[in-house]
């Protein structure tokens, strides 16, 4: 399996596999969301392609739970399987975690995400996480957050393999708020959420006066650009969709004339509403559109 450690916008097809900063896992540049509404035959259908990364988050749905139960018990070793918790005091941290493993029919997850970190993470917290990991039932740590100040704190603590970080053409302030802070040797991976913003991205009512409107294949070409993020996650409504989405994976790096138009329509965008932590949560916020 063809791999690279770093990937660049001038050096890397986006079609080539990467290895997830320091955990050793390969992967291609583009994972799969627990809240895409597509079926098990659509996630088989990716993983035959590729795909393998798994993000059994906090919107869990059938399709994936049902992939990953039926892909699995052949298909362990190279499938990438997340799991997630927003538990802020720890006392069903482990719980739930156990119990997701037991709904998956899996002895272990790959990575454990401890999600929505906009505070330091308590000490207390962190040791349930890491006794996961030192029993074999978690890899991987990965942390993420909204608040981008929290990533030097969350990175200070050398415990997460990866972080995963909110970046489109809207919010790019992890440019100068969080890859800064990558250490030089050993980084953690880096896995970008968000890519269209809820939707609001490639939405033809959101463009400002004159602008084309992006199709949500431009928004992915534009993080995965980045030379700092190994891959993106998406979600899908449909099948259809799905397909759209992996077709950013057969494309190039944007050329400097496309980055200039998306971070117009990016800007354009956070000035009508500069705040997204909790948009998926209101009605004509994108949430249909999300992909």
């Amino acid at each position: 399996m063809e791999t690279e450690r770093e990937s660049s916008s001038e050096t890397a097809a986006f079609s080539k596999n990467v290895i997830l900063g320091a955990t050793g896992l390969t992967t291609r540049r583009m994972g799969i969301g627990a809240d895409s509404h597509v079926p098990c035959e659509a996630l088989e259908w990716a993983f035959d392609r590729g795909i393998n990364y798994f993000y059994w988050g906090s919107r869990r749905t059938r399709g994936m739970k049902d992939a990953i139960r039926r892909l699995a018990p052949r298909w362990r070793e190279k499938m990438i399987i997340v799991l997630q918790t927003y538990d802020y005091t720890g006392l069903a941290l482990e719980h739930t975690f156990l119990r997701g493993l037991k709904q998956l029919g899996i002895d272990y997850a790959d990575v454990f995400i401890l999600g929505m970190r906009n505070k330091p993470i308590p000490q207390r917290i962190l040791d349930k996480a890491l006794a996961l990991k030192d029993k074999g039932l978690a890899r991987h740590l990965c942390v993420s957050a909204h608040d981008r100040s929290t990533y030097r704190h969350h990175l200070g603590r050398n415990a997460f393999d990866l972080i995963m970080v909110r970046y489109n053409a809207a919010h790019r302030g992890a440019e100068s708020d969080v890859f800064p802070l990558l250490p030089p040797e050993n980084p953690p991976g880096v896995i970008c959420y968000n890519s269209t913003r809820w939707g609001n991205l490639f939405d033809p009512k959101w463009m400002p006066p004159g602008e084309r409107t992006p199709a949500p294949v431009d928004l992915y070409r534009y993080v995965l650009s980045n030379p700092h993020i190994q891959m993106v996650l998406t979600a899908p409504e449909t099948f259809e969709q799905l397909k759209e989405n992996l077709e950013a994976l057969e494309s190039g790096p944007v050329t400097e004339e496309e980055r200039r138009w998306l971070e117009r329509i990016g800007d354009h965008v956070h000035r009508l509403n500069p705040n997204t932590n909790f948009d998926f949560l209101v009605p004509g916020r994108g949430l249909k559109k999300r992909r």
